[in-house]
């Protein structure tokens, strides 16, 4: 039997998968890492974290693994979006990333309409200048640490960088580029015209090459340290999302998922560069070649839950706190919950909003408050579904993926708001098996990655809306919808306390 190794490079971990020709999981191994927080807005991470971490997870899987290393043939990779990693001459890292959740970069974005103009920016960027995408970020280092800057001679993103400490070779692929606010996303190249007008060197910019590109083989001292064949071949591999994608098959007309993890998605394939969303979702390339996909995103979809299970009920594990949300009506007993806690992205795009609790009651229970969550967090994704519709786009099925998958009454939730079909398939593993049919259609094994996905994945359990849920639902959305407007002046203020 031939494998593949999908490595999956997170916000909270890494995860490694090593699949068979079948698509089966023979084993996985997951290791985690910290977030540096220095100060409210601030997100970052140590680079060399994700490389030990990786090596480790790497040297765990190969201990495991009972076979021969040779039979190993490709390794891929998926990785957060948007971050940035700054390399001098010598292509040692700098400083440490600024990732994708960090939104000290208001300032820098208004910065980029003034100059370029919104419109233009958005003719060729296909997206809006959002805190959390990469130009921002190097426009503020270029402000904040002018001496750091000038040493810089390649900016990367982080399963980039991953990829070459295990090459040593550099380059990004289209659909992480898509995610910089730097690439021509339609041309298919980096923007001279926004570099020139920032005054960013364009030599900033790294080689652009496919999601299934052949970068070369596995560096002899990686590969010494993990286990691996250094004749193993690596693949350029895709931004998370775009690797989500193809891991749950996506990868034709109408086909859409929800994910909800860290942050929530909710993509939808599209065959070319050339629909006009105005910005209102994002608009990628695709780990596809040549295809896109609209995108959706709840800056905090899964860590609206973390963050409430920690805080209140921090003693409980997720399947303890949601055990009885299915006894909660719809509605939550008259309790919103909006997921804004560290801002939002989509239909919004604002770092200053945050979340609420509306409706609070004497008579509510730690169960009430659980499904208002789940809820809100629901509402937020359908709020992109809304805007597909309304685009002409046909949504009746959903491929449910992450944390949103794993609870039966959230399934049947999402079913309901969404007013869809929801699919969950029989092994989830989105990204990091995307990675890994990068791997496998690059190692030949398919003629295309729709081949991959047809003999790789499976249907498991299927939910459909509840007629009158969808009812009530779509009531509440409404209501839901108000939060943002009424709290969104109240939230301005509270920014000098903050």
């Amino acid at each position: 039997m031939k494998y593949v190794i999908g490595i999956d490079l997170g916000t909270s971990a890494v995860k490694v998968l090593l699949v068979d020709q079948d698509g089966n999981v023979a084993d996985e191994v997951t290791k985690s890492y910290p977030l540096i927080q220095e100060k409210a807005g601030y997100s970052e991470q140590d680079p060399e974290q994700w490389v030990i971490q990786t090596k480790a997870a790497l040297k765990e899987l190969t201990t495991n693994y009972a076979g021969d290393t040779k039979d190993i043939q490709g390794l891929s990779f998926s990785g957060q979006m948007h971050g940035l990693i700054l390399l001098d001459k010598q292509h040692n890292v700098l400083r440490n990333a600024i990732l994708w959740n960090d939104t000290r970069t208001t300032k820098q974005c208004q910065e980029i309409y003034e100059k370029v103009g919104k419109g233009q920016f958005i003719s060729i960027t296909k997206n809006l200048a959002l805190e959390g995408f990469t130009l921002p970020k190097i426009l503020w280092v270029k402000e904040n640490e002018p001496e750091l800057f000038a040493k810089a001679t390649k900016f990367v993103l982080p399963k980039d960088y991953l990829r070459f400490r295990l090459t040593g070779q550099i380059a990004m692929d289209y659909s992480d580029a898509a995610g910089t606010s730097l690439l021509d996303v339609g041309a298919k190249k980096w923007s001279e015209e926004i570099c020139e007008t920032l005054a960013i060197p364009f030599s900033l910019c790294p080689p652009l090459v496919d999601a299934e590109t052949n970068v070369g083989t596995i560096a002899t001292e990686f590969a010494e340290e993990t286990g691996l064949n250094p004749e193993t071949n690596v693949f350029a591999g895709g931004a998370d999302n775009a690797c989500g994608a193809i891991g749950s098959g996506i990868l034709s007309e109408g086909k859409t998922f929800a994910s909800i993890g860290t942050s929530g998605v909710v993509l939808s394939y599209e065959p070319t560069g050339e629909k006009d969303y105005q910005g209102k979702v994002h608009y990628f390339n695709h780990g596809e070649k040549d295809t896109y996909y609209a995108m959706g995103v709840t800056l905090a979809a899964g860590h609206s839950l973390s963050w409430f299970k920690d805080t209140f009920a921090p003693n409980e594990d997720f399947d303890a706190l949601l055990k009885d949300v299915g006894t909660v009506p719809v509605g939550a007993k008259g309790l919103l919950f909006s997921p804004y806690i560290v801002g939002e992205r989509t239909p919004h795009a604002d770092a200053t909003i945050r979340g609420s609790f509306i409706g609070m009651d004497s008579s509510h229970q730690l169960k009430d408050f659980a499904r208002a969550v789940l809820e809100g967090i629901t509402f937020s994704l359908h709020e992109s579904i809304k805007i597909f519709r309304e685009n002409g786009k046909q949504i009746d099925t959903i491929y449910a993926i992450g944390g949103g998958a794993k609870n039966k009454v959230w399934l049947q939730m999402q079913a309901d708001i969404f007013n869809a079909k929801i699919i969950k398939l029989k092994s989830e593993q989105g990204p990091g098996m995307g990675a890994a049919m990068l791997a496998a259609f690059g190692s030949g094994w398919f003629d295309s990655l729709k081949d991959c996905a047809d003999h790789f994945l499976e249907e498991a359990e299927t939910y459909q809306p509840i007629h009158e849920n969808v009812a009530s639902y779509q009531q509440l959305f409404e209501l839901y919808q108000d939060i943002y407007k009424q709290t969104k002046t109240i939230n301005q203020g509270l920014m000098a306390f903050r």
